[in-house]
């Protein structure tokens, strides 16, 4: 039986910013199964509010080596 060994992501909290290569994505509020986060690319001003599934952005983060900056 193998184990994997992975460090959990720590659970999504208002006002934490995770980064990326090129993007940061900033999380606005948390609820139960939906997150509300904005996605802005370098030297961006203004971006669009995105509203999704807590485990889709989670794998998503995952796939891209985010890296929590902001708690």
């Amino acid at each position: 039986m193998k184990v994997k060994s992975q460090v959990p992501q720590p659970a999504f909290a208002a006002g934490q910013v995770w980064r990326m290569e090129g993007v940061t994505c900033h999380i606005g509020q948390v609820g139960k199964t939906l997150v509300n986060y904005k996605l802005l690319k370098d030297n961006v001003v203004r971006a669009p509010n995105s509203l999704g599934n807590q485990v889709m952005l989670a794998k998503h983060l995952q796939a891209k080596g985010a890296v929590l900056v902001q708690a």
